[in-house]
């Protein structure tokens, strides 16, 4: 029997809150509860991240120094230990993480931690065929200054796979909302795109939901087989920087991209 997949939810000074995927998408046009911009001016930036489940010294002062100005980061192989979830509850107004799989004390998966309380959250997970251990996926979503709702997936894509299909097949639950979704969308994370065929793949995705890729200018994503592992496509949003961070903190090296988030968008 499949484990129910669920997000965990982190705010300060409340109990950690088990979410579960919601009935209907963010476009079927339920009533959102009121909730504040994921930012108050004219920017949002983002700091994506696979952190090594915390294994190396200077994590945290990475998180500290880079992460207080972000409005959103987006973490990969998050372990929910002690002082990830005491940085994330006292730096940001919630913290979601998709547990992929349990590790002896803590468990690990994507996290996104936001300025603002998500409207809408939806956690996914994909199972590794080989290792049998899984991915997970997180689709949130924010509103813009501007009133535009903003949808954020946060992806650790599946890694040992013979061919592309079950790479392919965890694309396939995230096509499907951004397909539907008519407003801004910031998709990034680590996509384990290590083979021509994956590259493809992704990028065919990217073509098919009408992702633009942020480049970098000086490039020192973490790359495997020659090719970058961690990638931020965007829509109906404009970058203003992108910048990648070189750390021994972890085995990737930090994204930070910061997008205008309001105004013109034909970037």
């Amino acid at each position: 029997m499949r484990k129910k997949t669920y997000a965990m939810r982190y705010v300060a000074g409340q109990p950690a809150e088990r979410i579960f995927p919601p009935n209907a998408m963010l476009h079927v046009g339920q009533a959102l509860p009121p909730g504040a911009p994921i930012t108050p001016g004219p920017s949002v930036r983002v700091l994506v991240w696979n952190i090594f489940k915390q294994q190396r010294a200077d994590w945290l002062s990475v998180l500290q120094t880079f992460g207080k100005d972000a409005q959103l980061v987006l973490l990969q192989e998050a372990q929910t230990t002690p002082e990830l979830v005491r940085f994330a509850t006292s730096n940001y107004l919630a913290a979601d993480q998709v547990p992929a799989f349990v590790l002896p004390q803590h468990p690990s998966g994507v996290m996104t931690l936001a300025a603002a309380h998500p409207v809408y959250c939806c956690p996914l997970r994909e199972r590794e065929p080989l290792l049998r251990l899984a991915k997970s996926a997180l689709i949130t979503a924010y509103p813009l200054p501007d009133g535009r709702m903003m949808m954020v997936v946060n992806i650790h894509a599946v890694n040992f796979s013979l061919g592309i299909d079950v790479y392919s097949k965890q694309l396939g639950p995230i096509g499907e909302q951004l397909t539907h979704h008519n407003g801004p969308v910031i998709m990034a994370g680590d996509f384990n795109a290590w083979s021509r065929q994956r590259m493809n793949a992704l990028y065919r995705f990217a073509r098919e939901m009408g992702l633009r890729e942020v480049r970098f200018t000086d490039d020192h994503r973490r790359k495997a087989f020659g090719r970058p592992l961690d990638f931020v496509f965007y829509r109906d949003l404009q970058v203003r920087e992108a910048t990648v961070l070189v750390t021994r903190a972890s085995d990737h090296n930090p994204l930070l991209v910061e997008f205008a988030a309001s105004g013109e968008t034909k970037a």
